[in-house]
């Protein structure tokens, strides 16, 4: 039996994308469903790089949650750690776009953000046997705006630490999640404090450290491995075992740019363990993790939606051979 090497725990959704760009939420006249949400699609997008995952979610057991468990299954991430919610439902977010492909999120429909089946995330539930086979626990922020989840949140760190897993966090900050936004920075801070990578995107870099650069936040974390702040056309600045860098970014044409950051996420994880963690400390080993992140990342933007947009690594070597023939190994 092939034990999954992450494990991904969060929210699985349906991102509504707006068919009609550059509408307002009230003048859109259609939307467009994609299975989403940040932790799955990094669990989605290592699975089909080819390094297994598993996912910890919790989905309503409707038919919503029913076609995500089912597509899961399919890709094969692992769903030992999903939980059904007997009345709360899968969790639906309406995302407007620009014709360049950013996205906006527009709220949950006619149900508050507290309503549905990942704020009921339940500890006694965790499968301890994906902590004491895996090798990395990779996390979002969003749970943290929930007691329960948050709760299974913390049991979670809980088990990383017993079993020697490294941890990820992308903060992935969504201020609409939150049932109150004013809580989210202390208990995000408090989350980093026990963490070994961090990922944030340069806003999130202001709003939590008041600076952008990757160096200054890990000495501010003290006990973090590396950092990566992303840019999305500006590019990656990193830190990871005191190599310091710069990766630009690929020019690609932009489609939708959700889900983008997750497919960085399993790019860096995938490439992690090919080279594992040691290697960080060369510095070109260092910076080919980064570009090769940066590469599944904007491949994932130039298709709608994030997990049926995700490139498998045969795509991502092509595309790298592509833009970078002379100096990629």
């Amino acid at each position: 039996m092939t034990h999954p090497y992450a494990i991904c725990l969060g929210e699985i959704l349906f991102d509504c994308l707006a068919d009609q760009p550059e509408k307002t939420l009230n003048q859109v006249d259609s939307w467009t469903s994609y299975p989403g949400g940040a932790p799955a699609n990094v669990a989605c997008g290592l699975v089909k790089l080819g390094t297994t995952a598993a996912l910890i979610s919790s989905v309503g057991e409707d038919t919503e949650g029913k076609k995500l468990l089912q597509l899961l299954q399919e890709i094969g991430v692992d769903t030992l750690g999903i939980q059904g919610h007997p009345y709360a439902p899968t969790r639906k977010v309406y995302v407007l776009r620009s014709t360049t492909g950013e996205r906006e999120f527009a709220g949950f429909g006619e149900h508050p953000t507290t309503d549905f089946a990942d704020t009921h995330l339940k500890a006694e539930l965790l499968p301890k046997s994906l902590f004491l086979n895996g090798e990395f626990l990779i996390l979002g922020t969003l749970g943290l705006a929930y007691p329960e989840t948050r709760q299974t949140i913390y049991q979670a760190l809980d088990l990383a630490d017993q079993y020697h897993l490294k941890i990820m966090v992308d903060v992935n900050w969504r201020p609409s999640f939150w049932p109150n936004p004013d809580d989210a920075k202390p208990l995000i801070h408090s989350l980093l404090k026990r963490v070994d990578f961090v990922k944030l995107s340069v806003e999130e870099a202001e709003w939590l450290f008041n600076s952008t650069d990757p160096g200054a936040i890990t000495y501010r974390l003290d006990s973090v491995e590396g950092t990566l702040v992303t840019a999305g056309h500006q590019g990656c600045a990193y830190y990871l075992s005191e190599n310091e860098g710069n990766v630009p970014a690929f020019s690609v044409d932009v489609v939708d740019t959700t889900g983008a950051g997750d497919g960085f996420v399993a790019g860096f994880i995938h490439q992690l363990r090919q080279y594992g963690i040691r290697r960080l400390q060369q510095p070109g080993v260092a910076k080919q993790i980064v570009t090769y992140a940066s590469a599944v990342g904007a491949l994932t933007a130039t298709k709608l939606g994030a997990i049926t947009a995700q490139p498998t690594a045969e795509e991502v070597e092509t595309f790298l051979g592509i833009y970078l023939p002379k100096n990629w190994v």
